[in-house]
């Protein structure tokens, strides 16, 4: 028994010597995608270091301000004049049950909300409207927005977080480029979070799948 043990204790030592400790690490905790995103920055990832290769950064899209509403003014430049949430809701009794644009009689008509039984302060913060609040109370900010909705949506923040998931240009091989991903809200309405159904398009046409004519078809003898 104590041979065995001593057996298994050498290995370790010659794989943390060899390989360093990333190297004995539970899989979990090892991320098999990409660099992780803090506050829209890249950052290097723990299996980023088992290789040599340099691996460029990953960048999620984020909202960079607060959101604001349209008045329906202008300026003197004839600029369209917006004001941030918690200008009105400042001066305004919050109503926890609220989940329908229809019952809004100054702002936000016309609010499409198809969301499941959520209401209008389950994720805006009460106490401050320019912000957004967890399920526990905590606020958040607008950038922060994916944070919330990962509360509710495990399986596709999961997902997102392996590549699976949400819009993305550049490059599959972080060896080779970077990457730019969308986050939540750039494709989702989060009011009217579901895609609408769509029908796919044909496949595209080329000479494998479009039978040519005989006479004008240069590959054929």
């Amino acid at each position: 028994m104590h041979r065995g043990r001593n057996a298994a204790s050498l290995v370790v030592a010659i794989v943390v010597i060899a390989f360093g400790w990333d190297a004995i690490r539970s899989p979990s905790s090892l991320n098999p995608g990409e660099p992780a995103i803090v506050s829209g920055k890249a950052t290097p990832t723990a299996d980023a270091s088992l290789t040599n290769a340099a691996r460029y950064p990953v960048v999620i899209k984020l909202l960079d301000r607060v959101p604001t509403v349209k008045t329906g003014l202008t300026n003197h430049h004839g600029e369209s004049v917006s004001i941030s949430c918690g200008a009105c809701h400042a001066t305004t009794t919050p109503n926890s049950e609220t989940r329908s644009g229809t019952e809004l009689d100054e702002f936000h008509q016309g609010l499409q909300y198809n969301h499941g039984n959520l209401t209008c302060l389950s994720c805006h913060n009460a106490d401050s409207y320019d912000t957004l609040r967890l399920a526990d109370s905590r606020p958040v900010t607008f950038r922060d927005a994916m944070t919330l909705c990962s509360q509710c949506h495990g399986p596709q923040r999961r997902d997102y977080d392996m590549g699976l998931h949400g819009g993305m240009t550049g490059y599959w091989d972080l060896t080779r480029g970077g990457r730019t991903r969308n986050s939540c809200i750039h494709c989702h309405d989060p009011h009217t979070p579901a895609f609408p159904q769509v029908r796919p398009v044909l496949p595209p046409k080329d000479r494998i799948s479009v039978r040519r004519e005989a006479a004008k078809d240069p590959l054929r003898p």
